[in-house]
């Protein structure tokens, strides 16, 4: 990870930033899919509770990163987003670990999920599973459509400062990782 760049999504009347995050967010997951071996990520410098901010930056080797970019993956977003050159990554100590957490808000869906794997009846999964059981994620999310499935979902993530990783450098097709942390600049 010593190059980057950054794409800002501009304002615009018709359309919100958070909508035009996801649409970019889900360009870039489709083109992860096609060059990434693990080795691009993803951060938010703007990111808040809210939401994930008005700027996606990217990160990898410059191969990597050439690699993504003689892609014409932003096709159709061009009029509403500003993207930088490829750059090296300035000198920092600092390190942020950019991943994604699940949401388990869907009781029913836990519910049916515990008879399956438990062989347990209905009755029994709703006493180990009350409605209390479920958990509101507060984080901010793009919310992208599954092309294997077709069905909308949202990516809740989680930016948090941490020590430089020691971990492999494998990030997932959204450019997120568990264990392996990004340069905070």
């Amino acid at each position: 990870m010593d190059y980057f760049f950054e794409i800002k999504v501009m304002a615009d009347p018709e359309f919100s930033a958070p909508v035009l995050m996801n649409a970019l967010f889900s360009k870039l997951h489709r083109a992860l899919v096609s060059v990434s071996q693990g080795d691009i990520a993803v951060s938010f410098p703007l990111l808040n509770a809210r939401n994930l901010g008005q700027i996606l930056r990217i990160h990898g080797s410059l191969a990597a990163l050439t690699k993504l970019e003689a892609l014409s993956w932003r096709k159709g977003l061009s009029d509403y987003t500003q993207a930088s050159d490829i750059q090296p990554i300035p000198a920092t100590d600092q390190h942020c670990l950019v991943s994604r957490v699940h949401a388990k808000n869907n009781i029913d869906n836990l519910r049916r999920r515990a008879m399956k794997r438990h062989s347990i009846s209905y009755q029994e999964a709703c006493q180990q599973l009350p409605e209390d059981k479920t958990k509101r994620l507060d984080l901010p999310f793009v919310q992208i459509k599954s092309q294997s499935t077709g069905e909308t979902f949202r990516l809740f993530i989680q930016q948090t400062r941490c020590p430089a990783s020691q971990a492999d450098q494998a990030f997932s097709k959204y450019g997120l990782s568990n264990t392996a942390s990004v340069p905070w600049f």
